[in-house]
């Protein structure tokens, strides 16, 4: 027998050796330091970088020469400089607000040749020279809002031949004329210029001949004079006038001039009422839009009927006046209106006029202090398609509010306080969005959506909602978007009679409620087993104690699921069969659960899966990736575990990869991770998110310095010397070991125990020393029903004994095998509860191996063997066979169903309060 082991090992060694003498050829990925890269640099098409919000004092120097947006943003860049951009000739967008950039230096921009969109909002610019856009001929968007800007050369922009859009708005121009050339560029459509205390905007030094501009927006200027002298505005359809002084005279001399402007902004103007008369005589024949938003009560009801004398007015914007009321007799005119929004007053009650604006197709009445609706407030409102009241104080609905609504079709009524009584059962039968969210419902009751037979997205989160009745969505056939998170739904609230009838439904949402199960043995009537077409569903965040278990067949029915988030749910394992019911799953977010140990059968029937999250998941490995078939995985998240090590085997076995986040894991910098280190650095299709921000945690002299700054030259050797060397030293190293292994394997074994257990003592004298639990518990996570149930309340409870559990007293942060060599050394016993799934834990192997050690240390028996079924000596590890060496230790086996236990707990007892355990009878005697 140890002649084959022998043999096999060598094989395998030398498998090894020969696999380290092949060269390696990297696989794809790509990183930039202090940036992160989206798109594939291999077929270079949107190429996204972004080094936004990393404290930049300078634009990095490593951006891909392919790359098509480049964003800097919220950092500390103080200059641009002429060579930053020099190799990158296909960039579109450059995008760099929130800095403090002062200077761009002349040419700096001249290597973007395919600009499009540049953005300096929110800087500390003064001047914009002549030199400042050079060569940006292909520039459509410039944003220079919120900086300091008082002085523009007049070439400054005559290179912008494609401009289209421009804001200049916060700054310190003061005078029109600085920004003149802007308007005889060829394309241009849009300015802003608002709030740059301009004085006055006159045609006259502004051009002298027609404009193709379609928005201008002067809002929030001191202007005196408004003047249009000359018909240059032949296409403006968008003017600003918001929060313009009262003292401006307006000088249109001919009103043709502005007979194109169909919306008009004078929003806080402070004009007295009859200037802002005269004004809207202007668009007497054009306007179809007109916001009057933040003039206060009394302003807008002295302009109320001029206002609907306008003929062409569709919209009509009143929102933040503190309006508390409307008469029938201020809007009596407005009949031509089709939207109103009235949204931000102190309206106590739905205004009477509404019902007088039959031709309404938009209403909006939101953040008001309405609390009822009454079967008139919206009679005769036949053509009404979209009504918005959420945020209001509405707690109770009249029966036939809604029975003239017969074109509605969006009804958003959330944050009120609403609970259902009945107001659904009729009418609205054209509605498709219905919005509850954040009222006083506390269940659904069948019959309460009966007439929605078009509703196709209703929406109930953040209410009270325990109890949903079976056949409450009967008759949604067209329902395609379900919102139910933030309730209080259990097991019980979500049967499959709830969902029996939603065939087409496609999202469904019930993160945030306190569903749970007890275990994960199969359902007898799978929750979801009628959703045939659901897509996506959202199960994360159940309650504080979570979901606990996902049963083997929760998910039965989906087979067109795409996208499941069930992170946070307390979940320590998975049954293999999880995920057979969804073969199109292609998005899969598991994090911020307790899955230790994942194995390869979970996700072999996801053969389309494309993203997969597993953060904060405890994760030691990825080895069960490599062949679970992820060959279409694009996106991996797997931060802040415990992994150490990343190997060309694992990213071999995920092909199509373009995204690998390991941030906040425990890596190694020393060769194990050269490959690592070498792919991530020189290859081109896969991120490593934040490389260059990787810490080691391993060997100790480096840790918290840089992955990145691993030498790997130093784990270079020459291949032909090392395999020579390796193969003779695994030759020798063989026979030698073979030699000791037959003849005096348990003389070598023992003096190994001896030297840990003497290289212990001294490692704990000096420590101070003390002894804070009676026992600890070492148990495999299936046997923790009968520890919890059975072992914790006789120890514990009956008899009064302070016992050391993983999941209870273990220190949150601290690495596991700390916190297990500590909860061993803090405990007078550690008693092994032994099963069949104890002896294949690796865990458990671990933790029965730390207390041998003490055993060995002590020189005395503080391990307690409890043997929960019976286990043949054939199949027990060779490490459990090391119990010959261990002498006068307790062994006790839990009697099987229906025998007495009293006997068992006595024993117990009693080999808890020895100092030295008495050996007792031995289950697996003479093994």
């Amino acid at each position: 027998m140890w002649k084959r082991e022998a043999g096999l090992c060598f094989i395998g060694l030398t498998t090894w050796l020969l696999h380290c003498c092949v060269f390696m050829n990297l696989v794809n990925g790509y990183s930039v330091k202090n940036c992160t890269v989206r798109g594939s640099l291999q077929y270079a098409q949107n190429i996204n970088v972004f080094c936004n919000k990393r404290n930049l004092h300078f634009i990095p120097r490593n951006i891909p020469d392919k790359a098509t947006y480049l964003d800097v943003s919220d950092n500390v860049i103080q200059k641009i400089h002429q060579e930053y951009f020099s190799h990158l000739s296909n960039l579109k967008s450059f995008i760099a607000l929130h800095n403090r950039i002062r200077e761009v230096e002349d040419g700096a921009f001249s290597s973007l040749v395919a600009l499009q969109e540049l953005n300096l909002a929110f800087n500390k610019l003064t001047d914009i020279s002549a030199g400042m856009f050079q060569d940006l001929r292909n520039l459509t968007v410039l944003h220079l809002n919120d900086n300091l800007i008082a002085n523009i050369s007049i070439s400054a922009f005559s290179p912008l031949i494609s401009l289209r859009k421009v804001n200049l708005s916060r700054n310190h121009l003061k005078q029109i004329s600085k920004v003149q050339p802007l308007f005889s560029l060829p394309q241009l459509q849009e300015v802003h210029i608002g709030s740059n205390n301009f004085s006055s905007f006159q045609t006259s030094e502004v051009s002298n001949i027609s404009l193709r501009l379609k928005v201008l927006d002067l809002f929030q200027n001191p202007l005196k004079v408004f003047s249009v002298t000359a018909d240059i505005f032949p296409r403006l359809d968008n003017l600003s006038l918001a929060f313009i002084a009262e003292n401006m005279t307006w000088d249109v001399q001919d009103r043709s001039y502005l007979q194109s402007v169909r919306h008009l902004n004078l929003s806080g103007i402070q004009l007295p009422v009859e200037k802002i008369t005269d004004l809207l005589q202007t668009f007497n024949s054009s306007l179809a839009s007109l916001r009057l938003h933040s003039l206060g009560d009394v302003k807008v009801k002295a302009l109320m009927r001029n206002v609907c004398l306008i003929s062409s007015l569709r919209f009509l914007g009143l929102q933040g006046n503190n309006i508390t009321s409307i008469s029938k007799d201020e809007m009596q005119f407005c009949t031509q209106l089709t939207e109103l929004d009235l949204s931000n007053n102190d309206l106590n009650s739905v205004p009477a006029v509404i019902s007088s604006l039959p031709g309404l197709q938009f209403l909006d009445l939101t953040f008001n202090h309405i609390k009822s609706i009454s079967r008139v407030d919206f009679a005769n409102l036949t053509q009404l398609r979209t009504l918005q009241m959420y945020s209001n104080y509405i707690s109770f609905i009249d029966d036939f509010a809604f029975k003239d609504l017969k074109g509605l079709e969006t009804l958003m009524i959330g944050s009120n306080r609403l609970v259902l009584n009945g107001y659904f059962k009729k009418d609205l039968q054209k509605l498709t969005i219905l919005d509850l969210a954040n009222n006083k419902l506390d269940s659904v009751r069948r019959g309460d959506f009966e007439s929605l037979k078009s509703l196709k997205n209703l929406s109930l989160p953040d209410n009270q909602i325990s109890f949903i009745e079976a056949g409450s969505f009967d008759g949604l056939t067209n329902l395609i978007f379900l919102n139910l998170q933030s309730n209080k739904l259990s097991r019980g609230s979500i049967k499959d009679s709830v969902f029996s009838r939603l065939p087409n439904l496609k999202t469904l949402l019930l993160n945030n409620n306190y569903i749970s199960y007890d275990n994960q043995k199969p359902l007898d009537h799978p929750p979801f087993q009628n959703l045939r077409k659901l897509k996506t569903l959202h199960i994360f965040s159940q309650g504080h104690k979570g979901m606990r278990y996902l049963p083997s067949n929760l998910f039965n029915g989906l087979k067109s699921l795409e996208k499941l988030q069930a992170e946070n749910l307390n979940i320590n394992s998975l049954d293999p069969d999880t995920f057979t019911y969804t073969p199109y799953l292609w998005e899969l977010d598991l994090s911020r659960n307790e899955l230790l140990s994942l194995t390869t059968r979970i996700f072999l029937p996801l053969r389309v899966l494309k993203t997969l999250h597993l953060s904060k998941v405890g994760l030691q490995s990825l080895d069960f990736l490599i062949n679970a078939n992820l060959s279409k995985l694009h996106l991996l998240h797997v931060s802040t575990n415990a992994l150490s090590v990343i190997n060309e085997t694992l990213i071999r076995s995920l092909p199509t990869l373009i995204y690998l986040d390991l941030r906040g894991n425990y890596l190694s910098c020393d060769c194990t991770n050269a490959w690592f280190v070498n792919w991530t650095i020189s290859s081109n299709d896969t991120e490593v998110e934040s490389a260059y921000e990787l810490t080691c945690n391993y060997p100790d002299k480096v840790k918290g310095h840089k992955l990145l700054d691993l030498d790997v030259d130093s784990c270079n050797v020459d291949v032909g010397f090392f395999c020579f060397i390796s193969t003779a030293t695994l030759v020798s190293m063989t026979l030698l070991g073979s030699f000791l292994f037959h003849f005096l394997r348990w003389q070598v074994v023992y003096a190994y125990y001896l030297l840990l257990a003497f290289l212990h003592d001294n490692k704990q004298q000096r420590k101070p020393n003390g002894l804070q639990y009676d026992a600890f518990i070492s148990y495999n996570v299936h046997d923790e029903l009968w520890v919890m149930r059975e072992l914790l309340p006789q120890l514990e409870g009956e008899q009064g004994w302070k016992l050391c559990l993983h999941h209870r007293d273990f220190e949150p942060g601290k690495p596991i095998m700390d916190n297990i060599v500590n909860g061993i050394y803090s405990s007078r016993k550690t008693i092994c509860v032994i099963s069949h799934h104890y002896l294949e834990s690796e865990w458990c192997s671990r933790e029965i191996q730390v207390a041998s050690f003490r055993l060995f240390d002590e020189k005395k028996d503080v391990l307690i063997l409890v043997f929960l079924e019976h286990i043949p000596s054939h199949q027990l590890s060779p490490y459990y066979r090391m119990k010959r060496l261990i002498q006068k230790k307790s062994y006790l086996s839990w009697p099987e169903p229906g025998e007495d236990t009293r006997v068992f707990w006595q024993k117990l007892r009693v080999a808890l309060e020895n100092k030295d355990s008495s050996e007792m009878e031995h289950p697996l005697a003479g093994i």
